[in-house]
């Protein structure tokens, strides 16, 4: 018969629970072993991607701009009065002396003002003439006079001194002899006054020659005046150099201070580079500057910066030192580099992309020698055309992403392949 054993069916259930329990446990913790597991990192072609080294030392600080070739010595040359243009001498391109006649004018008005100032100024000086053959001849009468004044006196200097005898003696009355000396005092005294009238008109003669002078001198300037603008109809280069451009043509009326023609040295070039008005705010006068003619790079230092922004760019010239390379000519398209400062010791790194100086961003750093890399912040400093300074979050020898990882914002991760 059978016996029944009720222990060994408590012991079953006893396993059974103690299976169940480490079944339940099993499944928790590979619950929470998924739960905390990070997403996958995705992957990225390693070939796409721009990955550079950190590292120590010295970082020279640049700016890069695009820019043109420009004539050191332009001349622009402007109509000095209303006029026609008759004709076009010369076409741009020419080669041209100072003396070059580029347009030929032509003003009726302005030929009668010349002809009327030159007849003005003869006229002018004709009275002058004449004037001072007047004054002249006034003043002659005058010293005339004063020699004539001059012989009485001394004759009544004479005859009173003589007189002065005779009356001692009592051969001539002393009422006699004090009338002749009264009239000797009285030439003497008139004598005076015309020495001082002549000397007084000889000061009126000086002033009135003087603003003769003044008005033939004006009227000289006027004539000169109407001289260069008959001149001036016949426009020259006033330079030697390349006609570049004649905005004018023939049969056109153009207006006082219109630009005719512009000539210009091509043999003396300088570079103007347009600077991001952001980068612009650490370029000083003689910085030095490589100018990059895409034929050869031509040494030169900042001459003028522009006080003002045009387009979000502020213009620079810059004067180069040395020899232009063939086929540099006027209008060439450039690039410049200018050289801002060198920080000595200092950790930089190749500029990421969208990375700004002085900004704090995040950067994929490889792990070691890993295909992985992890998101970390990054403080960026002071920033130069391709390098950047590093002031928090990274170290000499890491690795890091430089290329734009807008892309993969939600990972913190991402896997190099």
């Amino acid at each position: 018969m059978d016996i029944a054993r009720p222990d060994l069916k408590q012991s079953r259930r006893r396993k059974q629970y103690a299976l169940a329990a480490v079944g339940a446990l099993v499944l928790l913790g590979a619950g929470i072993a998924l739960a905390t597991l990070e997403p996958a990192a995705p992957g990225v072609a390693r070939a796409s991607v721009w990955i550079d080294t950190v590292k120590r030392g010295e970082m020279l600080r640049e700016v890069r701009g695009p820019g043109t070739l420009v004539p050191r010595e332009i001349r622009w040359i402007a109509a000095e009065t209303n006029a026609r243009v008759e004709r076009v001498v010369v076409k741009p391109g020419a080669t041209v002396a100072a003396d070059t006649v580029i347009l030929e004018l032509s003003n009726p008005e302005v030929v009668d003002q010349l002809l009327a100032a030159q007849s003005a100024l003869t006229a002018a000086q004709a009275d002058l003439t004449a004037r001072r053959v007047d004054l002249e001849n006034q003043l002659l009468d005058l010293e005339a006079q004063i020699a004539t004044t001059e012989a009485d006196h001394e004759a009544a200097l004479l005859r009173a001194q003589a007189e002065g005898e005779l009356n001692a003696k009592g051969i001539v009355s002393t009422l006699q002899y004090k009338q002749t000396e009264l009239t000797a005092r009285q030439l003497g005294t008139r004598l005076g006054i015309e020495r001082e009238r002549a000397a007084k008109f000889r000061q009126n003669i000086t002033a009135q020659l003087a603003a003769e002078a003044a008005r033939i001198e004006q009227l000289e300037n006027t004539a000169a005046l109407r001289q260069q603008q008959a001149d001036a109809l016949n426009v020259r280069a006033g330079l030697a150099g390349v006609l570049q451009q004649v905005p004018v043509e023939e049969g056109q009326q153009v207006l006082a201070g219109t630009n005719l023609a512009r000539v210009a040295r091509p043999d003396v070039l300088m570079a103007e580079l347009r600077i991001a008005e952001t980068q612009a705010k650490d370029i000083a006068l003689g910085q030095p500057v490589k100018v990059d003619t895409r034929n050869g790079v031509v040494p030169g230092k900042v001459a003028r910066v522009d006080p003002a922004v045009q387009n979000g760019t502020v213009l620079v010239d810059v004067d180069l030192e040395g020899a232009l390379p063939a086929g540099a000519r006027p209008d060439l398209s450039v690039d410049g580099t200018i050289e801002i400062e060198r920080l000595a010791d200092v950790l930089y790194v190749g500029r990421p992309a969208f990375g700004q100086p002085e900004t704090q961003a995040t950067l994929f750093r490889l792990d070691g020698e890993s295909d992985l890399a992890r998101r970390v912040p990054v403080r960026l400093g002071r920033a130069s055309v391709s390098l950047i300074e590093v002031q928090q979050g990274l170290a000499v020898g890491d690795r890091v992403v430089l290329s734009d990882t807008s892309q993969w914002d939600r990972f913190d991760r991402i896997k190099l392949e």
